[in-house]
């Protein structure tokens, strides 16, 4: 089964998917995480998307989609995937639709997550991750036993360099809004999306809405 994680930035499309992924044994495909590991290393790949990143700009197709397509090709996601980044837009939704035609697959299940946008731009200010093992948590709503370190596997924690300053943030969610938002309608007339919400004000939060797609995946 292939899915697809929608949702602004903070919404806790990461969290979900990993949520699912642990269950399902579907791999996590994040193309933000390949991205901030090509960046550190300082390949070609990651010096180009810094520029864009760093701006609060989305990252060109000619690099993204040849990553994605070359990493659905692992064996690990030979009986399916959760996408969480990508697609971004209608022309990924498209350029995607033709990678999985070419094996004889499709997008089986869109996961569409909705939360407030002033809960958003909070959540990504008080976010922390695990360069290890891509664990997240919140100072707020998650925090970890011991500040300032990973539960999972002790490492150190830190603020994302895109999650520090919230008008970079306010740019990334009218980003969104412009180019990705579109995508609920294309999967919407497709009818493989599921929208969920995910918001304090409901008590409504990652690991509920996680719990109930398994569910529905299962099933």
């Amino acid at each position: 089964m292939n899915i697809i994680m929608l949702g602004a930035q903070g919404t806790g499309k990461g969290t979900v998917a990993g949520l699912i992924s642990k269950e399902t044994g579907f791999p996590q495909i994040s193309t933000g995480d390949i991205f901030r590991q090509n960046i550190k290393e300082k390949t070609e790949l990651g010096v180009e998307a810094d520029k864009y990143i760093s701006q609060g700009n989305l990252v060109p197709d000619e690099i993204t989609v040849p990553m994605v397509k070359n990493r659905l090709t692992e064996d690990d996601a030979i009986n399916g995937a959760i996408l969480d980044g990508f697609p971004r837009t209608i022309e990924q939704a498209q350029k995607l639709d033709e990678i999985l035609a070419a094996e004889g697959k499709k997008v089986d299940l869109v996961i569409n997550l909705t939360t407030p946008k002033d809960e958003i731009i909070e959540r990504m200010l008080t976010r922390r991750v695990c360069p290890k093992c891509k664990a997240t948590f919140n100072t707020k709503l998650h925090p970890p036993k011991v500040e300032g370190v990973c539960d999972d596997c002790g490492g150190a924690l830190v603020q994302r360099d895109d999650d520090s300053n919230p008008e970079a943030i306010r740019r990334r969610l009218e980003i969104y809004e412009e180019k990705t938002s579109p995508l609920v309608d294309y999967y919407t007339q497709k009818g493989v999306i599921k929208t969920e919400e995910i918001s304090l004000s409901i008590n409504r939060m990652g690991p509920d809405v996680a719990k109930d797609m398994v569910e529905y995946i299962k099933n």
